[in-house]
């Protein structure tokens, strides 16, 4: 790979990320990456070196590659203290062959929340996946809105100055806002990253939360054990970033409680991460544990009613229900909500009339 590709290197190309993350399962490593150090080059730490040499990578992603062992100077995986010298060859070896980025628009359903010059707001449906990736090359969210846009001659979807602004899971639903301009995306991206804008998540969660309201606070980092899986540290470690949830109950159903959710940080998989932790795992959420049995009665007809709960809503029962930020452009305060999609609906009303027998 030339220097020149090597600048167009993304945070997804360095680590498989959250639900887009596959496996060859045989061991093999692909090379995406290689640049040979310069002559002249001072001793310093691979991953600051990269991180300087890569603008569209952070060093906290390449710290994760490295601690992966995708990250080789010769023929050695090295970690991320190594210190590069002149001549060196550095090469990022990953478990997947590599793949073209390019996103080009599909004619895909999106739900339009609002709309302006400056940005628009939708409605992700569970089951889409936000941006291509392993496994995921077409039908993805970035798709849909290439499409959308595809008349508007200054929005390419392939410049990351433009674009999603945030995230959510592929099996999560709710609403996420999109930057047609750099300008917007740029004051869009300041709110998010200094936490000011307004997010709440509705979920439901296994058992009977302690209280009406409460504060969960942990660092959450790569699963060392399951990397596609995320983990809470305690607040402070080296390990992971700072995470904040805030959570109230909105109504309780004996085995389950539907809770909604505030961010004060946003991390991958944060909610999720955050209720296993404190033992109240999402309904449905079988990455965290929560498609089993995890409270109730041991009888035939309750397993076969839960099972009914699974089949009717087979995801994570969360829901991005509000958000909020200031507009970049004209400052006005915009505040939006979306209602819960058809699964969540049913299988809220499901646990009401459970609730109704008892």
């Amino acid at each position: 790979m030339s220097y020149d590709d090597e600048l167009e290197l993304t945070d997804d190309e360095l680590l498989p990320d959250d639900d887009t993350a596959t496996d060859t399962g045989d061991g093999s490593l692909y090379e995406h990456f290689r640049i040979e150090v310069d002559r002249g080059q001072v001793s310093l730490r691979i991953d600051k070196y990269l991180s300087e040499h890569t603008p569209h990578s952070s060093r906290n992603r390449i710290q994760q590659a490295a601690e992966a062992g995708f990250i080789f100077v010769g023929d050695q995986p090295v970690k991320s203290n190594y210190k590069v010298r002149a001549g060196d060859i550095i090469t990022l070896r990953l478990n997947r062959p590599h793949y073209d980025t390019t996103i080009e628009p599909e004619d895909i359903p999106l739900e339009v929340v609002y709309e302006d010059d400056a940005l628009l707001v939708v409605n992700k449906p569970a089951g889409m996946v936000v941006h291509p990736g392993v496994g995921n090359f077409h039908g993805t969210l970035v798709n849909a809105i290439a499409w959308h846009l595809r008349n508007l001659p200054t929005y390419d979807p392939n410049d990351p100055q433009v674009g999603l602004v945030h995230r959510i899971d592929k099996d999560t639903s709710g609403l996420l806002v999109v930057a047609k301009t750099p300008e917007a995306k740029s004051d869009l991206g300041k709110q998010f990253f200094n936490h000011n804008t307004h997010r709440s998540y509705n979920a439901l969660v296994w058992g009977n939360m302690v209280g009406d309201e409460g504060r969960i606070e942990g660092n959450i980092g790569r699963d060392p054990r399951d990397r596609q899986r995320m983990q809470v540290f305690e607040p402070g470690s080296e390990t992971g970033k700072p995470a904040i949830t805030h959570w109230r109950v909105m109504e309780r159903f004996g085995y389950t409680t539907l809770v909604e959710c505030r961010l004060e940080t946003g991390r991958t998989h944060q909610i999720r991460a955050h209720m296993k932790h404190i033992g109240h795992p999402l309904f449905a959420d079988e990455k965290y544990g929560g498609m089993e049995i995890l409270r109730g009665e041991r009888t035939a007809s309750y397993k076969a009613y839960i099972q009914n709960c699974f089949r009717l809503c087979p995801r994570q029962a969360l829901h991005a229900r509000t958000l909020g930020f200031v507009h970049p452009v004209t400052k006005e305060q915009m505040d939006f909500s979306s209602e819960w999609p058809e699964d969540l609906a049913l299988l809220i009303e499901k646990w009401r009339n459970y609730m109704k027998t008892k």
